[in-house]
């Protein structure tokens, strides 16, 4: 029989996977898309959490005033809990969402570490949308995939689901990616936290 301390450790080991809808579309091809990166992650043993920033909306984020409010204390500690950030965003000439960029403004040493893997509803590639969230991540002492995820918004998804058989396979490609080298990196990253030789995530050690 497993004892609770077990359970406990194992639930503690599972790798933790905050998947965030940067889209404020009622029907957004972006949220498909993390729901069903999400998904394969979820069936392949990550502990998911979906933030749906059109559900979940945030304040405007104020470094006077956010970290005061009620909500906020709850949203970091969702944040603090992942090991993958799982982002989602649609084009907007050339960059994330409004939205997106607000959740993302909310932290930064909370993201220390972590892997972001970017995806991406763009007609032209989402390179640049892309490139500003691996920006935020690097200035934040995170990781992310050396790729991203994009698609076309008007061919790869229709009526609520994913059609296109190249982006199924791709979002297979991720999810596993963003598992295995998640993995890795929060293994790593608790690993560092632990330790007392010097490393960037020294600065994170209580």
């Amino acid at each position: 029989m497993v004892g609770k301390a077990v359970v406990r450790a194992m639930a503690e080991q599972k790798l933790k996977v905050l998947a965030v809808a940067g889209s404020l579309k009622e029907a957004s091809v972006t949220r498909v898309v993390i729901h069903h990166a999400a998904e394969l992650m979820r069936q392949a043993g990550c502990a998911v959490d979906i933030l749906d920033l059109k559900t979940e909306p945030l304040p405007l984020f104020s470094p006077d005033d956010t970290r005061k409010l009620p909500f906020f204390p709850l949203l970091q500690e969702r944040v603090h809990r992942a090991d993958v950030l799982l982002l989602g965003t649609p084009d907007y000439h050339g960059g994330m969402s409004a939205a997106l960029k607000n959740f993302l403004d909310h932290f930064w040493l909370e993201f220390a570490g972590k892997l972001f893997a970017t995806v991406v509803a763009s007609h032209e590639k989402g390179l640049t949308a892309t490139e500003q969230i691996r920006t935020v991540a690097r200035q934040c002492y995170a990781w992310t995939l050396p790729y991203g995820l994009s698609f076309d918004e008007k061919s790869d998804v229709a009526e609520g689901r994913i059609v296109s058989e190249s982006l199924l396979k791709r979002a297979d490609m991720l999810a596993r990616d963003a598992r295995v080298y998640g993995e890795v990196l929060a293994r790593q990253r608790r690993a560092d936290l632990t330790r007392t030789d010097n490393c960037f995530m020294a600065r994170h050690r209580g």
